[in-house]
């Protein structure tokens, strides 16, 4: 019996003809609300060497910047009274223009939409603006205000360092004291291009306008999909540690290592079900929250991830077109006091352990099987969602998420859940980030070894003071040279 999501008409236009014009996923249906979304196959990893954060300024100039006829200003005065808006996303290797209108609006709202990516205005107080936008984002709202994401961020610089994902996707503040229009121009020329677009549309839109999207932006340079090099990045040997030093009242970990699994490989649905077991996000079932934080009240949250998951603060579910070629395995805890930082780490390293060596019980594995096969649905709740996803399918080769992942699952073994997990995670090569106060306190403690007693404030069942006496001797196997301190001013400049 069809679900609701695989009875909806799902057309893809896709012509590997040079010249036949950018692709269009379209999902049309009977809403009076029409969503757009236009994914061009670049973004970060294309940013020239020495100019990182290029591909999401020139994405915040099209869609917070004028056109050659309309200011900013002009653009949000307008759209104001539909009630509408015109976003950006910017990711390694998709950067994405997205925004939903009333049909009764549809024609006013996609003339703006149209113009500002095809008619950019390029003014220098546009520039100016979101140029110092972005170097606040960096120094202020990342480094200063979100111990999360500055954490997460700092992982992927380290475990891809020299690498095309070694920077974060706005850059770095001092390579963007030095980049011009000129060079967003370049980037726009070169990257915006036919070949590079997938249009999706979805919602009650009317009979011919994919047709009229798809002309409009064969305006677009008609060059072939951008080619980019992706090295498989260098692992850690033995465990790595970056601090960094920040006056902060707690203690973040961000654990991670590269994985070798995307969607659409063999082992992505196994894999996908140890994470869910061990941590999925924002949800009170997996292993590590349960031993963490139930059982012994150490933070607040304690989770795993096999993609990359921004703005994890802010969302329950991850946003569509992050799709990436390379991926990691990464574990965030936080956040921690202080005085139970050291064990909070090793109680880590020790659940991970066990779950690399005995992987998922039956009843576990079953029990998971069930969470992902209703959870999956959530993910696709909205109609851009499930534009986002669609296109997201493309990219993967996998037909839509909801049927491959379903239908996966449902073939999914505990044997297989497990054979991937001795597959692809690692206890003796990894890299950790520490976000905290006192850096060099916290690495003379772990490269001491000394044990790490823990002490409650209410009473604690046998089976945790017991287990409790493994954890506080549990060795992590640290060689001075691998502990870096770096003082937060230094993080993203």
């Amino acid at each position: 019996m069809k679900t609701a999501w695989m009875a909806m008409l799902v057309t893809l236009s896709c012509s590997a003809a040079a010249g036949a014009g950018p692709k269009v996923v379209e999902l049309p249906g009977k809403s009076p609300l029409v969503t757009i979304r236009l994914v061009f196959l670049t973004g970060a990893a294309y940013d020239p060497a020495d100019k990182p954060g290029v591909a999401a300024l020139t994405a915040a100039m099209l869609a917070r910047g004028g056109t050659r006829s309309m200011s900013y200003k002009q653009i949000v005065d307008a759209l104001f009274p539909m009630a509408a808006q015109v976003s950006e996303q910017t990711d390694k290797e998709m950067t994405v223009f997205s925004g939903t209108s009333h049909i009764d609006n549809l024609e006013a709202y996609y003339k703006i939409f149209r113009e500002m990516l095809l008619d950019p205005g390029w003014r220098k107080e546009d520039f100016e603006r979101l140029r110092d936008d972005a170097v606040n984002y960096l120094r202020v709202t990342l480094r200063g205000n979100n111990d999360e994401e500055l954490g997460k961020e700092a992982l992927y610089n380290q475990i891809y360092a020299g690498h095309p994902y070694g920077h974060e996707n706005h850059g770095t503040a001092s390579a963007l004291g030095k980049t011009t229009i000129a060079d967003l121009q370049a980037f726009y020329r070169a990257q915006f291009t036919q070949g590079n677009l997938i249009i999706g549309l979805a919602g009650g839109y009317p009979e011919g306008f994919p047709d009229r999207v798809k002309a409009d932006f064969a305006k677009l340079p008609a060059g072939p999909p951008a080619a980019l090099r992706l090295p498989e990045p260098q692992p850690a040997r033995g465990i790595r540690i970056t601090m960094i030093e920040k006056d902060t009242r707690s203690v973040a970990y961000s654990i991670g290592f590269p994985i070798d699994v995307k969607r659409g490989d063999p082992d992505y649905p196994a894999l996908l079900a140890a994470q869910c077991y061990f941590g999925q996000h924002r949800v009170s079932g997996g292993r590590l929250f349960e031993r963490m934080r139930q059982a012994r009240g150490l933070n607040y949250g304690d989770y795993a991830y096999i993609e990359y998951f921004p703005r994890g603060m802010m969302r329950f579910e991850p946003d569509p077109n992050l799709a990436r070629r390379r991926q990691i395995f990464q574990i965030w805890i936080r956040p921690v006091e202080p005085p139970t930082a050291q064990f909070a780490l090793r109680l880590a390293l020790f659940e991970f352990d066990k779950l690399v060596k005995d992987g998922l019980s039956e009843e576990a594995f079953e029990r998971t099987r069930t969470y992902l096969t209703k959870y999956v649905n959530l993910l696709t709740k909205t109609a851009d969602a499930k534009l986002g996803y669609a296109i997201d399918s493309q990219y993967y080769g996998i037909g839509d998420y909801n049927g491959y992942l379903k239908s996966s699952l449902a073939k999914l073994t505990r044997e297989d859940v497990n054979r991937a997990i001795r597959k692809h995670l690692v206890t003796d090569g990894m890299d950790i980030v520490v976000v905290a106060k006192n850096c060099a306190a916290l690495k003379s403690k772990l490269l001491s070894g000394e044990p790490s007693p823990m002490t409650y404030n209410s009473p604690k069942p046998p089976e945790v003071l017991n287990e409790d006496k493994i954890v506080e001797r549990w060795t992590i196997d640290l060689k001075p040279e691998a502990v870096r301190i770096a003082p937060v001013e230094t993080v993203f400049e």
